[in-house]
């Protein structure tokens, strides 16, 4: 029986991770988050140095979500953000749609 090394626990807004806090919650190597900080798929605006970064729990969701968008469909990184983006939209949508009563 396989090993299961899933994280758990609470999001918390004012609690930033690291570089490798970050890429131990998402069960990737680091560089995996460096590259999507440097394409700008994490991170909005990051400082050059990478020791500075911090990531929130948005952060967290968004690149564990790559993740497994990038895991399940095979994608590469530029088609995985694609996806997210695209989902995180369609769901605010929906939400302004309950709030106006369309739905």
């Amino acid at each position: 029986m396989g090993q299961n090394n899933n994280l758990s626990g609470v999001l918390l807004d004012d609690v930033a991770l690291t570089l490798e806090e970050l890429a131990r919650a998402c069960d990737v190597e680091p560089d995996w988050v460096v590259q999507r900080v440097r394409t700008g798929i994490l991170l909005d605006s990051a400082p050059e140095e990478s020791a500075a970064w911090r990531f929130t729990s948005v952060d967290l969701v968004r690149a564990r979500r790559l993740r497994q968008v990038e895991c399940d469909f095979d994608a590469n990184d530029d088609v995985a953000a694609l996806v997210v983006d695209l989902s995180d939209e369609i769901r605010r949508l929906r939400a302004r749609m309950r709030m106006a009563g369309l739905r």
